[in-house]
């Protein structure tokens, strides 16, 4: 009698499997934590509800779009989905996604004026640049 393990294989040997978990672990603890509903989240994102589910299940992996499709429905980062799929090095995208967050809370802080951002942004990439390899 076939189980839908050996129709499937050993799951644990497929080497998707294991960057796949984490990234779905990630994503289950996000979407969970932003108190959605897989169906919530895949409305938002843009994805099929079951699609979904593979993906946190580790039994798909998603692209680059769809990632960023569901990062933006998380309201996280496409930088550290990227790193979790194994899309992005995770050295790489550290000081892209610090500047990038910086760079968005001098910009949407409603109590700094036009000058004081320009300003702040000034001395910020002035020590960004310095510490550059």
């Amino acid at each position: 009698m076939l189980t839908g393990a050996s129709i499937l294989g050993d799951v644990s040997k497929n080497p998707l499997n294991d960057l796949g978990e984490s990234l779905g672990d990630y994503l289950r603890e996000q979407r969970t934590s932003a108190q959605l509903s897989l169906r919530q989240l895949s409305a938002l994102a843009g994805v099929s509800n079951p699609y979904l589910s593979q993906i946190e299940r580790g039994l798909k992996r998603p692209s680059a779009e769809i990632l960023q499709q569901l990062a933006k429905g998380l309201q996280v980062s496409a930088e550290s989905l990227y790193v979790r799929a194994g899309i992005l090095d995770a050295e790489a995208a550290a000081p892209v996604a610090r500047t990038s967050d910086v760079r968005r809370a001098l910009a949407e802080d409603p109590v700094l004026t036009a000058r004081q951002k320009r300003t702040l942004l000034d001395i910020y990439d002035s020590y960004v640049e310095d510490d550059a390899p």
